[in-house]
């Protein structure tokens, strides 16, 4: 198991040396850099600890691609999250709403972290509109699944799955649910929100459908004898995922600290480790042996999805959300392991699925 965990364990003993070069030469103070190393732990704790349903989706994606597919996950995945979402993007947020430069934005970040900090709060209404409705779209596309045989909840899921023959029935559920929260808001922040909950849900279609057309040109090349090393549609999928699970935790971040170095090192550190993790799912089965995890799962994921679309008008604590999806995936899991002592992997699987 730990085996599993090297790479992380050392990425984060390299990050916990650079927080404490950063904080010895930002304040020559044992005590001063003592609080900034503590705070990029308590950072890459919540991130582990808010971010476990990233994982079992994440396994479930991976466990259908080949294993160099999965270390590219773990390898070039790591380096679009660290460098992409927890640098880039923020800074990228900060140019766009103040109107300046990449370089004067990092300069901004570095200097002025408080205006850093500011301007990207708010940025905050489309950010909630947009990670909102891509996270929304992941796990109500799980459920309203008419082929989907297996149900935790039934009395909710199994009608999710009849509604599912209707065409776009999860979108047209998501954009009444945008369009009521839009009605909360100022009407040039429901503009935004609007727009930014449609983006994101046109994202999540163009990345299914990027999906879609590598999956049929890879398929063509196996009728014809090519061997393909399926991966690239998944990988690019789990990028988008990855990135929409990050919005909240870069802006919630900022409660502890609207240092960008600091943030930066803490959330990377959280988001290594939560590949790790995932590797371990697929290596070890566990979806295969915990049927109702990954239920569960998704479940927290629209559970997420629905609170940063309704943060565009309340404030939801971290702690609240995390909450949520711990409870929800516990009782999975609960109910997982209930399931297997009741039906031993002995029995026929029609007794098994008649639960």
């Amino acid at each position: 198991m730990l085996a599993n965990f090297k790479g992380s364990i050392l990425f984060t003993l390299v990050c916990l040396v650079l927080a404490v070069a950063y904080g010895w030469m930002q304040t020559q103070s044992v005590a001063a850099t003592a609080s900034l190393l503590w705070i990029v732990i308590v950072l890459s704790v919540l991130e582990i600890s808010l971010s476990f349903d990233n994982a079992v989706v994440n396994a479930a994606v991976l466990d259908d691609m080949d294993a160099v597919w999965q270390r590219r996950f773990l390898t070039w995945g790591m380096v679009i999250a660290v460098f992409g979402m927890r640098i880039v993007f923020p800074l990228a947020i900060v140019a766009i709403a103040a109107g300046i430069g990449p370089v004067e934005a990092l300069t901004l970040s570095l200097r002025e972290p408080a205006r850093y900090e500011e301007i990207v709060g708010g940025a905050h209404i489309g950010i909630a509109g947009f990670g909102g409705a891509f996270l929304a779209m992941v796990g109500l596309s799980f459920f309203f699944d008419g082929d989907k045989d297996v149900h935790w909840i039934d009395w909710i899921e199994e009608k999710l799955a009849v509604f599912s023959n209707i065409k776009a029935a999860e979108i047209a559920l998501l954009l009444v649910a945008i369009y009521l929260i839009s009605l909360m808001l100022p009407d040039h922040e429901a503009l935004v929100f609007m727009v930014a909950g449609t983006l994101g849900i046109v994202a999540f279609i163009a990345v299914e459908a990027i999906g879609t057309v590598l999956e049929m040109r890879e398929e063509a090349q196996k009728a014809a004898g090519i061997v393909v090393k399926s991966g690239l549609a998944g990988f690019l999928y789990l990028n988008v995922l990855d990135a929409s699970f990050s919005f909240d935790g870069v802006i919630g971040a900022f409660a502890l600290s609207n240092n960008m170095v600091v943030i930066a090192l803490g959330l990377s550190i959280g988001a290594m480790f939560v590949r790790s993790m995932t590797i371990v799912m697929v290596r070890k089965g566990t979806l295969a042996e915990y049927r109702y995890l990954e239920h569960g799962a998704f479940w927290a994921i629209i559970a997420l999805g629905g609170i940063m679309l309704i943060s565009a008008r309340y404030a939801v604590p971290e702690t609240v959300t995390g909450l949520i999806g711990a409870v929800l995936i516990g009782l999975s899991l609960w109910w997982s392991i209930r399931h297997k002592r009741k039906y031993p992997d002995t029995e026929l699987d029609a007794a098994v699925r008649s639960d």
